[in-house]
Parts: C-alpha cells; sequence; structure tokens
C-alpha cells in the first residue's frame, strides 16, 4: 500500500504537528489531481480555440455540443465517483480482497452508462430542432457528437478506473494519462479540424473524432499500464476478474447517484441562468461568462483539495482511525477558507487585468469588472461547502448532501437570484449581479447546512458495505 495512506498515532503527536502532516499529505494526493483536472479542463479550451479558428458555425456546434455530452459526463462522472471512497476505504481496512470485485461492478456501471451515453448523444435531433439552430450549424453539431460518441466506452472506463488508482492513493497515475490524452488531442485536431496528411478538413466534426480517439488511446495505455505495473501486480484486473454482483452494484449506485445528481444539478443551474441573463444583452452575458471562466478556473484547486480529502477521510475510516478522520475534515475547512480568502483578494485587487485579459471590448470588460467583486464573495462560500461535502462523501454520506444541495440551489440560489436581477421587489433590479448574490446567498446556505451536517454526523456514522 501506499506510504502516505498509513494513519498516524492516535494522540501522540501534538495538535499542530498532526494538523500539518494531514494537510501534507492532502498536497502529495491533490496535486495530481489538480493537474488532471486542469488537462481535462485544457481539451475544452483547445477545442473551442482550434474550432473558432475554422468558422463561426463549427465553433457554435462544438459549443452546443459540449453542452450537450458535458452534463450527462458529469452525471456518470459522479456516480463512478463512489468508487474513490468505497475502495479507499477497503485500502484503510486491509480488506484488499473486495477491491477488484468494487472495481469490477464499476466498470460494468461504466458499461451500462457507456450504452446511454451513446444512445442519447447520437439521437439529438429533437433537441437540436427546439433550439432553431442555422442547418449547417445543426449537421455540424450532430456530426461532433456522432464522432464523439465513439469515445465514450474509453472516457468511462478512465473514469471508472480512476476509482482504483485514486482509491490506492495513486493519484499520479490518472495525472499522467490525462496529460497523455491532452498531449494527444492537439495534433490531432490541426489534423482532423483543418485537414492536414491527405485528410480533407472536417471543421468542428474533426474535434469529436480527435476527443474520440485522444480517449481511446489514453485508456489503452492506462489498461497496459496496469496490466504491467509492478505497483498493480496485486489487482490485475483480467486475473482478478469478477462477474457482476447484484449487492456491489446496488452500494456503488448508492453512494454514487446522489454525488452524480449532485454535481449535475449544480451544472444545469448555471445553463439555466445564462438563458435568464439572455434578454439582457451580449454584453451582459459575455461578462457573466467571463466572470463564471475565471471562478471556474480558480475553483480547480479547492475541488482538488476536496477530492482528495474524500480519499484520505475515507481511507481513515476504513483504517479505523475516526479521531484523525475527524481532525482533517475540520481542519481542512482552514485550509480551504485560507486559500479561498485569497482568491477573493486576488479578484479584488486584479478584477480590471482579468478583464482586460479576456476581452478588449470596454463594454464587457465593466460588466466582468464589477461581477468578480461579487465572484470573490461567491468564491469563499464555494470553496467551504465543496470542502465540507467531500468530507462527508469521505464517509459515504452523500444522500442528505445532495438533498441539502438541491434546496440550496434551486430553493434558495436561483429564487432570489431572479428576485434580485429582474425586480424591485427587495432591492432595485441589480442585473447580473443579482444571481452572483443569489448564488453566493445559494452557496452560503449549502456551507452552514454541509458544516452541520458534518460536525454533528461524520464521527459517528460509518455506513456498511455490502458483504465480500
Amino acid at each position: 500500500m501506499d506510504d502516505i495512506h498509513q494513519p498516524l498515532p492516535a494522540t501522540r503527536q501534538p495538535l499542530i504537528r498532526r494538523t500539518l502532516t494531514e494537510w501534507k499529505t492532502l498536497a502529495i494526493l491533490g496535486g495530481p489531481i489538480l493537474i488532471a483536472q486542469v488537462a481535462q479542463m485544457a481539451n475544452g479550451v483547445i477545442d473551442t480555440v482550434m474550432a473558432g479558428h475554422a468558422s463561426a458555425e463549427d465553433l457554435a456546434a462544438v459549443g452546443i455540443g459540449s453542452s450537450l455530452w458535458m452534463p450527462l459526463f458529469l452525471f456518470f462522472m459522479g456516480l463512478l465517483g463512489a468508487l474513490q471512497p468505497i475502495i479507499s476505504g477497503y485500502n484503510g481496512a486491509r480488506t484488499t480482497e473486495k477491491i477488484m470485485p468494487a472495481t469490477w461492478q464499476g466498470l460494468y456501471i461504466a458499461a451500462v452508462g457507456s450504452v446511454i451515453m451513446i444512445l442519447l448523444l447520437t439521437h439529438v435531433h429533437p433537441v437540436l430542432s427546439l433550439l432553431n439552430l442555422e442547418p449547417r450549424t445543426a449537421g455540424i453539431t450532430q456530426g461532433y457528437l456522432d464522432a464523439f460518441a465513439w469515445g465514450v466506452p474509453a472516457m468511462l472506463l478512465m473514469t471508472a478506473l480512476r476509482g482504483l488508482t485514486d482509491g490506492l492513493g495513486h493519484t499520479r497515475v490518472i495525472m499522467a494519462f490525462s496529460v497523455l490524452s491532452t498531449l494527444i488531442n492537439l495534433p490531432l485536431n490541426y489534423i482532423f479540424i483543418y485537414g492536414k496528411l491527405g485528410l480533407p478538413a472536417m471543421g468542428g466534426v474533426g474535434c469529436g473524432w480527435a476527443t474520440s480517439l485522444s480517449n481511446g488511446t489514453a485508456a489503452i495505455a492506462l489498461l497496459v499500464y496496469l496490466n504491467r505495473s509492478a505497483v498493480y501486480r496485486h489487482f490485475h484486473l483480467l486475473a482478478d476478474w469478477a462477474k457482476p454482483d447484484l449487492a456491489g452494484i446496488r452500494y456503488v449506485l448508492k453512494l454514487g447517484i446522489p454525488i452524480g445528481f449532485t454535481i449535475f444539478v449544480e451544472a444545469s443551474l448555471f445553463s439555466v441562468i445564462a438563458l435568464f441573463l439572455a434578454p439582457l444583452g451580449p454584453v451582459v452575458v459575455a461578462g457573466h461568462q467571463i466572470a463564471l471562466n475565471v471562478v471556474s478556473l480558480l475553483f480547480m484547486l479547492p475541488l482538488s483539495i476536496g477530492m482528495a480529502l474524500t480519499l484520505r477521510v475515507s481511507f481513515l475510516i476504513g483504517a479505523g482511525a475516526p479521531d484523525t478522520a475527524r481532525l482533517i475534515s475540520r481542519s481542512s475547512l482552514i485550509l480551504a477558507s485560507a486559500v479561498a480568502l485569497v482568491f477573493a483578494i486576488l479578484l479584488f485587487v486584479f478584477s480590471e487585468g482579468i478583464a482586460a485579459l479576456y476581452t478588449s471590448d470596454a463594454a464587457v470588460q465593466d460588466v466582468t469588472i464589477s461581477l468578480l467583486v461579487f465572484a470573490a464573495f461567491f468564491q469563499i462560500a464555494d470553496v467551504i461547502q465543496v470542502t465540507c461535502i467531500s468530507a462527508l462523501r469521505g464517509y459515504k454520506d452523500t444522500a442528505i448532501p445532495m438533498l441539502i444541495m438541491l434546496f440550496s440551489f434551486w430553493g434558495v440560489g436561483l429564487p432570489l437570484g431572479y428576485v434580485l436581477t429582474f425586480t424591485d421587489w427587495l432591492v432595485p433590479a441589480m442585473g447580473a449581479a443579482g444571481f452572483w448574490v443569489g448564488l453566493t446567498g445559494g452557496l452560503a446556505s449549502a456551507s452552514v447546512l454541509l458544516g452541520l451536517r458534518l460536525f454533528l454526523y461524520a464521527p459517528a456514522a460509518t455506513p456498511s458495505s455490502p458483504r465480500s
């Protein structure tokens, strides 16, 4: 097993030293996760930039296609994300004989998920018709999704196998293969989009083929590594094959569906807000999108800390070290809040420079600068809630946090944002800033409720796993 996953002696070290040691462990686990997340985001940036240089229609088609497949992938990513705390818990409890059966149940779920995603993505004609797209853009969008669908099995396979590698504390593995996928995607985009090496120029459709091939290559390389690496000689995919087990599949789904639904709800909320803002004009929408992009980039760091926290807490609970799990759960709030405070200060101080990096349009810059002020407060609330919910996932507590997030986003954030943006009921209509205030309010609600759940529930509860 990985040394970074060894639990500390109960209370023999001073509290500060134990805390700093745990933070170091989070950094070791979370650093590669951060790089993997950035590499995955880079693929989207590469597709957008290169499609934009082909034509406006190609850029629009890739953007629309991405907005259709991304929510589906995020749901299955969250669902399969349950494998990480499950396997990390088995690792901590030294019940390693349960690890490969759990991995295989995740692979079966990924296979079914692949079929569902492929069927949905290759039959989006009704959705495209509702959007009233120009025929050429609609055709490119469908072609992009048809090509992209070929790589869905590889994408979900890697997501499932991430449960094994991250669950064992080897977060550098997915980092390496995520970077590999990005490095492959760049030249393939160039070849397929612009028609190089004797191939016809495919435009936006070429983005779909490039993504499929890069995902497929990375997935095959990962399978080869797992079957040949000495590190995984005790966890051989083929030799340790396990048949489908309904109890094991139900256990993964019980933990994973709330995670996937929570992520889906959050992603869909931002899509709805973008639609609500559309009547305010392109300048407001552009400023909103820039501010959202900045916050999303900054969010990668606390998100990575949160994912590492899930792994560490689940391991410690499995290892029978609840005191250390409680220590890292609570102290991580201090660490994450410090990170959020630094980011908030940066947004305040450098808002003008950030806006200038994204656009030279003075009107869009003004909107962006005004929204980044609100984004600073948004960032603090967002970081606290993701830290709390990540710790709770380490305790395998996912259903109640899902309900908390649903209430906070759709019951508090969206209604409050709508009222502040478009009405004078509480204050004079604030425009786009109203939604940022509403979102911050929703996240503040989530932070408080999740924090209470963490402090009151987590130390005493450890849901049981299914039979081996």
